[in-house]
Order: structure tokens, then sequence, then C-alpha cells
């Protein structure tokens, strides 16, 4: 739960002419996490792919290229059996779909080229002249373009190469003939120079005879006729895809399996007659494989235990058995094969072999299972450190619903977890189940605090009796604000200290001193600041509410801090310079031992010795969102329902029970849009109030996403996950493929 599945180190020797069959068992197993062998044994190189690996890899290619083409996606099949002549059924589909595919490209090729064309023209379709007209003078210069009128034409009447000059415009588009001057360069483009500095779009005239607006009326048609062709082959693609997708989905499985067991040996070290092939497997799932390996090729193949991977965070693993020296081995058929390198005495007391770390498979219950991926979005746990999973599962969804705390929120929130978790696969799908379990706390504090989108249904419908808790949004509960301060502190203290006894429990396994300088110094600086903070000692300079808010203001447990006769006020008296004492009292004691365990394990980090106080504090923010959560809703209700505020400070709603509020003693907050007015203004205020609750609402749920959501994540991931986890894992990746489309 806390920690990954154990994984066993093992090795598979034979001879070469068992490899193929012991793939396919292996591979059928879908367990072995297989080592990439890194060619430092003498004498044995990597193996090279399974004859037949590149002919599989090009039409798997294929296949992809197909699918691509034809846009075919996971969906679009169930599962099948492949057909006898899949070979020739995948060259017909090849050739039929190649031949449209390319037969589209050149048919948007040509009206692509038709656009551009049209593009060109259609300017001068604007002007009505044709354009035969625009080109080929010799005694004056034409120019056609964009531009602002008034400028160009006072560009061209300041030209001193210009003798005289027409303009002729449609739409946007100028077009300008000039006469050059007497004493103009025969050579020069008057009117470029003329418009230098003028912003002017130029056009060339296309080389055609054809009046304008004719020639874009035919180049519209020819597309026209083009994007129906375009349709047409879409259409056969799509009646295509209708038919051969589950075919395709099904031989990309089958093609890719068999790639991948080709590739294998390239993973084994192997000489002219043997391989050896190491990896890791979940340590309970260890005799399964002997039994499959035994069921495939019986006495051919050496199985072997090398290790089981511990959970030492600084890498040492625990050696189960002793690794024997084999000088050679027998297939079973009397053929001898070559044996293993020796195996090297490792410090572990293990041996060397393929020298990698143990992947990470997580093993959490059923329920905790999405809340991986929030873990994953940091990085995959370590092997050999505490996988926070089960922590993240029981308190970030407390710490969502205490920040939002509406039952009518909490309700869609569950909704639209649902909906994700049933029409959407991986992360997006696990968020849905994680958006489940935040909506259930949220309903859970909903009821807790009566709230209904905003509405105190408790305290609102029963007047000067406190039904449920307050969120202390108003003079008359403003008791509650504060001691939500306090809960969230209480959260904060409990939660780091969660984190701090995980990070004792990956250390304990390097030494008990190196944990306890390590992790139980930052537990006794924690719980001394905190504890020391609740005492009277110095209450002077402490927040008063520290005291009441247990006390009666508003909740009556009888706690009003550690005073007089409780065991942390007790310590030993020591005197002041300046005459008079200082009580030196016991989390003062635990504060000093802390910071002594820790300068002691790592003396630098005494420059955080206040890390603890700091980032319980943090956790304030949980109870500043339930505030600004709640203010944004009681807006909403406002403006549309108004509000009174009475002479106890409480603020009620005016949502349909005026009897319950007693107007005499109230002061009106605000009318409200569904109270104001008469005849028809009535009707629109109604109307108008109906958009903002609808709307308002809406938006308070989004921002309870973004806000409680980011917020308490982020207590998870900096506040929690930085006492202990460090991540990094590598995924625990078997060999094997889990069919969804082909049956074995």
């Amino acid at each position: 739960m806390l920690r990954p599945e154990q994984m066993s180190k093992v090795s598979l020797t034979g001879s070469k002419s068992v490899m193929v069959p012991v793939i396919e068992a292996v591979h059928d197993l879908n367990l072995v996490h297989l080592s990439d062998y890194d060619g430092t044994w003498e004498g044995f190189d990597n193996g090279n792919p399974v004859e037949g690996a590149d002919e599989s890899s090009e039409k798997l290619v294929t296949v992809r290229s197909l699918e691509s083409i034809l846009d075919i996606s996971e969906e679009d099949a169930g599962p099948g059996r492949l057909p006898d002549d899949w070979e020739t059924r995948l060259e017909d589909v090849r050739r039929k779909v190649n031949a449209l595919d390319d037969e589209r490209s050149e048919i948007r090729e040509e009206r692509r080229q038709v656009q551009e064309k049209i593009d060109r023209v259609a300017p001068f379709a604007e002007l009505g002249i044709d354009l035969d007209l625009l080109s080929g003078y010799d005694s004056v210069d034409v120019l056609v373009g964009e531009g602002p009128t008034s400028d160009v034409e006072a560009a061209l009447e300041a030209a001193a190469d210009i003798r005289a000059f027409e303009t002729f415009t449609g739409g946007n588009v100028i077009a300008i003939v000039a006469a050059p001057s007497a004493d103009a360069d025969d050579d020069a483009a008057i009117i470029d120079d003329a418009l230098v500095g003028i912003e002017f779009s130029r056009y060339p005239v296309p080389e055609t005879d054809e009046n304008p607006e004719n020639y874009v009326e035919d180049l519209e048609l020819r597309k026209q006729q083009l994007e129906a062709d375009l349709e047409e082959i879409d259409s056969n693609l799509e009646a295509i895809k209708l038919d051969e997708a589950g075919f395709l989905l099904r031989l990309e499985e089958e093609l890719s399996i068999e790639v991948q067991k080709a590739d294998a040996p390239l993973q084994f070290a192997t000489t002219n007659r043997a391989f050896v092939a190491e990896g890791w497997i979940p340590t309970g799932e260890y005799d399964a494989l002997v039994a499959r390996l035994n069921d495939a090729v019986g006495d051919s193949v050496e199985v072997e235990e090398l290790e089981r991977a511990s959970y030492d965070r600084h890498g040492a693993h625990s050696h189960t058995e002793e690794v024997q020296d084999e000088e050679s081995g027998d297939d079973g058929d009397g053929t001898e094969y070559d044996s293993p390198p020796p195996k090297q005495p490792a410090t572990d007391g293990g041996y060397v072999t393929m020298d990698d770390e143990p992947p990470t498979r997580q093993s959490n219950p059923k329920a905790a299972n999405p809340f991986e991926e929030l873990v994953q979005v940091i990085s995959r746990p370590k092997y050999s450190e505490v996988d926070p999973t089960i922590i993240l599962w029981m308190t970030f969804p407390l710490f969502f619903g205490f920040m939002i705390s509406d039952v009518g929120y909490g309700a869609l929130y569950v909704l639209i977890g649902y909906y994700l978790y049933k029409n959407l696969d991986g992360m997006l799908g696990s968020l849905g189940m994680v958006a489940i379990w935040c909506g259930s706390f949220t309903v859970l504090f909903g009821f807790l605090f009566g709230e209904f989108f905003g509405f105190h249904f408790l305290g609102d419908m029963i007047p000067g009796d406190i039904g449920g808790w307050y969120k202390g949004l108003d003079p008359y509960s403003s008791d509650f604000a504060l001691a939500w301060l306090v809960v969230s502190v209480l959260f904060g203290v409990a939660h780091l200290n969660i984190g701090y006894v995980l990070d004792f429990v990956d250390n304990i396994s390097h030494g008990l001193w190196d944990a306890i300088t390590h992790s139980v110094s930052w537990i006794l600086l924690l719980n001394g600041i905190w504890i020391w903070v609740f005492t009277h000692q110095a209450s002077a300079d402490k927040p008063d509410f520290l005291f009441s808010v247990f006390d009666g203001q508003p909740f009556n447990i009888g706690f009003n801090g550690f005073g007089e006769g409780s065991i942390w006020m007790l310590g030993a008296p020591i005197p002041l310079p300046g005459g008079g004492e200082f009580l030196f009292t016991l989390p003062l004691v635990m504060i000093l031992l802390g910071a002594i365990l820790l300068g002691i394990g790592d003396a630098i980090e005494l420059v955080e010795i206040l890390i603890p106080f700091a980032h319980v504090l943090s956790y304030t923010r949980m109870t500043a969102v339930l505030l600004a959560k709640g203010g944004m809703a009681f807006v909403v209700n406002l403006l549309t329902f108004g509000a009174w505020e009475t002479q106890e400070g409480q603020r009620m709603f005016d949502a349909g029970w005026e009897e319950s509020i007693p107007y005499g003693s109230s002061e009106m907050m605000f009318e409200g849009l569904f109270h104001m007015g008469d005849g028809a203004s009535a009707i629109a205020f109604i109307l108008l109030g109906i958009i903002v609750l609808i709307f308002g609402h809406i938006l308070v749920l989004l921002l309870g996403i973004t806000s409680a959501g980011l917020q308490g994540i982020r207590l998870e991931y900096v506040e929690f996950f930085g006492k202990f986890y460090e991540g990094g894992g590598k995924n625990y990746e078997p060999f094997g493929y889990d069919r969804n489309h082909s049956e074995d």
C-alpha cells in the first residue's frame, strides 16, 4: 500500500535453440520487465532480431499509414480474429486507399492553385475593367492595388515625374493610370516612386484576356467541382474505413506483437550458442514464470531468482539466494550451451549482473488508483521510497471538500466526475473519479455547514439559532472565520506530521540514528513549535482567538489552550540577567532537542529551522478559499434575491420565505433583482436575475475547481511531498501486450 509491489530480479539462461519459445512464453505471461544488456560481459554480445522482423516492421508501418489516412481510432472496432488471407486483403486495401489518397492530394493541390488565381483576379473584378486594358502600354504607367485613395491621389499630384494621372476605383481597389512628365526617366516606375511612404498593396495583373468577372466565375465553378470530387473521395475513404477499421486495428495489434517479440533479443546477452535474459518480475509472480517456462520448454532453460529488491532508499538490495556458477548447461536434448558469465560479488551481498534499478509497480487499493495519476504528475515514485498515493487519496478530497463545503456545488462536481469517468479513458477518466471523491466530501461538508448554492438553509430558516456551522461571512458568525483559521492550522500540523513520519520510515532503512537526526528532528521542531503556540506562555503576545474558538466562541469543547497544570507548561525556571526568570517549558525543550539533532544530521539545514512554522501557516489558505468562495456565492444570491441584515448581524436572503425575516428589526442590504420594478420592468429584472443566478453560480463552480483544486494540490505537492518524496521511479513495463482488438 505505502510501498510499490516488491520486485525480484530473474535470470533466464538457455540454448539459442529454445530462445524463440522462451520469448513466446515470457511475452504471453506479460509480467517480466526486461533489463537491457549493456555489452559489458566478455564473450557476450547483444542479440539480433528474430528472422522476419524487418518484414513485419514494414507491414506495421504500412498498416499505421493506412490508419492515419483513414483516420481510424481505437474506438472504431472491437475484438475479433484476423482472416487467413490477411496479406492479400492488406495489399488490396493499401492499393485502394493509396490511389484515393494520391487523387485527393492532386485535387487539393489544384484547388489551392485555383484559389490563388481567384485571390489574384478578384480585386480586378471589383474594378469592372477588362484585364487587357490594364497592361501593354508604352506611353503610360499602370498600377493596381489597395490603399487610402485620398493619400494616393495627393502623392500622385505632388509627384514631379507625373504629368497627368487618372484613378479608377471599385470597392477597396484602385487602378492608377499615369503619364510621365517630359523630363522623367524613361525606365522609371513613376507610380511606384510617387507612392513611396504610402501604405499601398500592389496587385500583379493576371495574364489573361478574359473579362475578370467571367474569369472569377469560371474559377469558382472549377473550385466547386474540385470540392465535389473531394467529397466523393472522402465518402469512398469513409466507406473503406467502415469496412476495414476492425481488420486494420487487429492486424496492427498482431504485427506490433510480432515486432515486439522479434526485437526482444536486442535486450539479451548472447553467444553463438546461448542467451542470457534478465528482468524484474513481481515477487509473488515468480512461481508463475517458472511454471509457464516449464510448460513451454521443460528443463531447457534455467530460471533463477537473483535477488529480491529491498525498499532501501539509498540503493541497496537484499539478496535472496546464492547464484551457482555453472560451467556449462544442457538444452534438454543433449546439446550443450555456453554458460552465463560468472557473477561478481557485490558489496551489498548480491551479485553484479545487468545492473539496473527495479521498476515501480504501484500497489494501492482500487479506490485510490485514480490518485496515482496525480502523484505521477510530479513523478512516479522510486521503487525505494514510500508511495504517497494512499495519503493523497485520504487528504486531498478532505481539503477540497472543506474549502468548497456546499451541497449544491458538491453534487455538480460528482455528476461532472461521473461523466468524465464513464466516457473518457486515461488520465481524464481518473480525474473524473478524483472529482467524484472531491464532490462527495464537498457534499459532506456542505451538510455540516448547512449550505446549498450559498444558502445557509439551516441558519437562515431558523433565525437566531445556529442550525449548523457558519463560514463567518457576517458579523453574526464572525467567530467561525477565526475558528476555521485554527482548524486549517491543525490540518497542517497533522498533515506534516504524517509527511515526517513517512520520511522516518524511508530513512530508518539506512540506520536508526540517521532516521532520528534527519526525521525525528523535524518532528520535534514541528510539534514543539505548535504546542508552544497553544500554551499560555507569552499569551499576551498571541492572538486571543487561539484560546477562545474551542471554548465557546464558537465551539464549546472546553479547550482554552495549555494553561497552568498542563504537562506542556512544566519546565525549569531559568534566571534572567536583568532579574526575573524564564520558564523553559517542555515544548521549548522539544524545539532545542530538534535543533540539536538537525545540526548533527546536517548543519546546513539549521537555516530552515522555521520551515515547520511557515509551512503550517500555509494551510490557512484553505480558510481563505473557504471564505472567498462562500463570499462569491453570497454575492450572486444577494444580487438575485436581495438580503436583510438583522440587529444581531445575521444576513438572510429574501428568497421567498419572507415570513421568516423580522422586517421590523432588519435593515435591507439590497432589494434584489427578483423584487425590483413593476409590470414589464419587473419581468425584465426577473429575467436578468435568472441570468445572474445561473451564470454567477457557474462562475463560482469553475473558480471552485481552480482555487480549491490548485490550492489543495499545492499543499500536497509542496508542503507535504517536500518532506519525504523525491520521485523519479522507472515505470514497470512488462514484456507483453494487452490485446484490445485481436484474439490470441
